[in-house]
């Protein structure tokens, strides 16, 4: 479209009312918001799983021949299960949203003759956007104006190269703001932008996690198990007992209450608390199922800047060849800093906060061109115009400004850059570089003029000097450093900077630092030698982005849950590859929109707290798994095996799914439960056969207290059929809800291990109602018995001996076994 068309005036942009008119014309600036069916329709999916068909199937055609009240229980029981799920889930993704929204990418707009900054969202067509080094392009837009713009299209192309943007070109949306700046007209948004026709084919999903695909087996494993046993019961009951119809309604009764059917609800709830509690600690998490990968991180890496330093870098000095001060040097470093058009980092800050110092008239300078910074060349330059000359002046990295100089400035006399002098200038490079300072290169040459300059044009340059800086570390680190370590998270620093001053800084911080890489000798190494050193290696020197990345592929193939905190646009690559992409609220558009989690402050003590609340979130996941398996496995060996010594169905279809309907409700509660100290202390990961193990133990000590149950009030106390299945139900109910407090911890109980007051509350209040639904006149509608006074205290006797043998053989399953 063309701005005239769009009826906006660059000079002012739009109005407020133009604004609401746009958003109710084109809609708001999304291209794939998650479907959201209407609440009635949500719930639905939530209820109608494939089993919960069959049975209300089943239960219609039992109501159809007679049976009406079954039918009737059944259904209200699906429906206020339906009921609370979908409230807990709605609530948790609520929360999960609100906190995204926090961390919301904003970009910078014309509205009302004022700048202001919105989030991306809120763009609509017509919109006057400001662009700059480190931007997302926030939707298709018309370049109106550019400097020295460079962009990386490769999220559409696939290409790595970046594309140079002039007047009346297309900035799409998606791309990023590698260089230079820009004022463009928004030309189209949301679904009607290139990169939504492209998104199912460019988009691609997070892989799945380990913890993810841990879940999917055990869900397979727990779903064979139902199938075969759900066959069994079903033709054990038909042959035995003869009525087809009310074994079909039992066994698929019994394969809804042992299908983790509200797993994913109770896991949603699960992470959602633990974002919740993150957030108060400064930790706010964009992709849920990060928490996990949080909680599993075994090595971080990460730049040293803001993390091992305070990231306040101030100006130190600046020296000629003879290590001498000399202001021509600042003088000219302040010129490159204050007309450079992209992105001003913080040694540019620290320079243009001592315009004090700077000797020259800015009014004699005119910016004629930029040959912009990328992180190939390490360096950035600037041509200005001066009173007839034409002077182009680049500063940038040591290694790379030196490489284009062919002399050096000495008492305003050009002195050939010998190799001896080359040398003494890289002796004392390394010297000040030792002593942590963080040091750039200065030079200069006048240069014929043109309209525009390219990178062959940095040659035959006059080296200036040293400029140098330094950055104090952080007064807290040491102790930071130390609780990573407790934590067995082992930190890894990959960086631009050189070794020396890296050396120098993590060691002064207390980093143990074990071996030393640069990244051009890290390219050179085979497969193999690149995982022994990646493993080796504690620093990373003078990396480009896309060796970040690889550094961090390689980690992970060596089996390793990587975590990457960076905040820049050259940290893009590694944030995606990461297993956990880690930015800072203040940081570059494009590192805050790829990465999984987002700190309100740029500290490893703040992460530090992130990972313990993820490693509690896991634990507390994996407390709610344990117990599900390992007593969904105990039903099956249970149910099945009863079916061949009962002459009766041992508990009536309501009965099994408003056992299973209040168990699940008191294990909500699961997420606010507290964790043991020491097992924050390592990384968790997903432990299938510790999982598989725990599941036939414990699965079979609770189906040995059932038969214990079954020869009590069959055999020994001669209950009558009703009897014995609300006897069943109340000792099922009590152990299953119990236990938890038992296998919640490798520790005692109560004693040396205090649960939740949630946690005790609900379960406390779900055994109650679970009694007192067992007498009139509820009882009645579920066809339970009076339990006579008898069966309270032989409950008490078989819950307390089932928490007696759990607990011993605990101890020495976890004295074999480790979480």
């Amino acid at each position: 479209m063309d701005e005239k068309l769009l009826n906006t005036d660059p000079e002012k942009g739009l109005s407020s009312n133009e604004v609401n008119k746009r958003i109710a014309l084109y809609g708001k600036n999304i291209v794939l918001k998650k479907k959201r069916f209407k609440p009635f329709f949500e719930f639905l999916q939530i209820l109608l799983s494939p089993l919960i068909f069959l049975l209300i199937g089943a239960s219609l055609i039992s109501a159809a021949a007679g049976d009406k009240i079954d039918f009737f229980i059944i259904l209200a029981i699906i429906l206020v299960s339906g009921t609370v799920s979908y409230f807990q889930k709605s609530k948790a993704e609520h929360e999960a949203e609100k906190l995204k929204q926090k961390v919301s990418v904003q970009t910078t707009v014309l509205r009302d003759n004022a700048k202001k900054e919105i989030p991306i969202v809120d763009l609509v067509v017509g919109d006057i956007v400001f662009l700059s080094v480190g931007d997302l392009v926030p939707a298709d837009c018309k370049i109106l104006t550019s400097k020295s713009l460079s962009i990386d299209e490769s999220t559409l192309t696939g290409e790595s190269f970046p594309k140079d943007k002039n007047k009346n070109d297309i900035a799409f949306m998606g791309t990023n703001i590698l260089s230079g700046e820009g004022v463009v007209v928004v030309d189209a948004t949301g679904r009607q932008t290139r990169f939504a026709m492209l998104s199912k084919e460019i988009i691609k999903p997070k892989p799945p996690t380990a913890f993810d695909l841990g879940l999917k087996n055990i869900s397979i494993l727990i779903v064979k198990f139902v199938i075969v046993m759900s066959i069994v019961v079903f033709a054990a009951n038909s042959i035995l007992h003869g009525n087809i119809l009310q074994s079909l309604l039992f066994a698929l009764a019994i394969a809804v209450g042992i299908t983790p059917e509200m797993l994913p609800i109770i896991l949603t709830i699960n992470l959602s608390k633990g974002a919740v509690r993150m957030e108060k600690k400064d930790v706010v998490i964009k992709y849920l199922p990060a928490i996990q990968n949080l909680g599993g991180m075994n090595i971080l890496c990460t730049d040293k800047t803001g993390t091992i330093t305070e990231g306040d870098i101030k100006l130190q000095g600046f020296e000629n060849y003879k290590a001498d001060q000399d202001t021509n040097i600042f003088d000219f470093c302040f010129l490159n800093s204050y007309f450079q058009s992209g992105f001003k980092n913080p040694l540019d800050g620290a320079i243009l906060e001592n315009k004090a110092d700077f000797k020259l008239n800015l009014n004699e300078f005119k910016l004629v061109d930029e040959i912009p910074f990328d992180f190939e060349r390490k360096r950035l330059s600037i041509v200005l115009s001066q009173k007839k000359k034409n002077i182009l002046i680049t500063k940038g990295s040591v290694i790379p400004v030196l490489e284009k100089c062919t002399s050096v400035l000495e008492k305003n006399k050009n002195v050939k850059l010998t190799e001896n002098i080359r040398k003494k200038l890289l002796k004392r490079y390394q010297d000040l570089s030792k002593k942590g300072f963080r040091v750039i290169a200065i030079a200069k040459k006048n240069i014929a003029y043109k309209k525009t300059y390219e990178e062959k044009d940095e040659s035959s340059l006059e080296f200036l000097g040293f400029i140098y800086f330094f950055d104090p570390i952080k007064k807290s680190v040491k102790e930071t450093l130390k609780a990573l370590e407790k934590n067995k998270i082992e930190i890894k620093i990959l960086t631009g900077d050189n070794e020396f001053a890296s050396r120098t800084i993590c060691e002064n911080a207390g980093l143990k630092v074990n071996n030393i890489i640069n990244g051009s000798d890290f390219e050179k190494l085979t497969s193999v030698e690149k995982l022994k050193t990646a493993l080796e290696t504690t620093i990373f020197t003078r990396l480009t982005p896309e060796q970040k990345a690889e550094i961090i592929n390689v980690l992970k193939n060596a089996g390793k849950t990587v975590g990457y905190l960076g905040d820049g646009i050259n940290d893009a690559p590694p944030l995606k590859n990461a297993d956990v992409g880690i930015s800072v609220s203040n940081g570059a558009d494009i590192a805050l929109d790829i990465a999984d989690v987002v700190l309100m402050q740029k500290s490893l003590h703040v992460l530090n707290a992130g990972v313990e609340e993820g490693r509690k979130t896991h634990i507390n996941i994996f407390k709610y798994l344990m117990m599900e398996i390992s007593s969904n496995f105990g039903n099956m060996i249970t149910v099945s095996i009863a079916s061949f010594l009962l002459p009766f169905i041992p508990m009536l279809p309501t009965q099994i799914l408003l056992n299973n309907f209040l168990y699940d409700v008191s294990q909500f509660a699961i997420a606010t439960d507290h964790v043991d100290s020491e097992l924050l202390l390592e990384p968790k990961k997903w432990n299938i056969n510790f999982i598989k193990k725990f599941m036939l133990l414990f699965g079979s000590i609770s189906s040995i207290f059932d038969f214990i149950t079954f020869f009590t009030l069959f055999y020994f106390l001669h209950f009558t059929i009703g009897s014995f299945r609300t006897g069943w139900f109340i000792e099922s109910l009590l152990t299953q809800t119990l236990i938890i407090f038992s296998i919640r911890t490798a520790r005692s109980p109560f004693i040396k291990s205090l649960p939740s007051k949630t946690l005790v509350f609900s379960s406390i209040i779900v055994i109650l109602i679970g009694i007192f639904i067992t007498f009139p006149p509820i009882g009645h509608y579920f066809s339970f018995s009076v339990m006579p006074a008898i069966f309270y205290p032989l409950l008490a006797l078989i819950t307390v001996c089932y928490f007696v043998i759990v607990e011993i053989v605990k101890g020495r399953f976890y004295r074999v076994n480790r979480l």
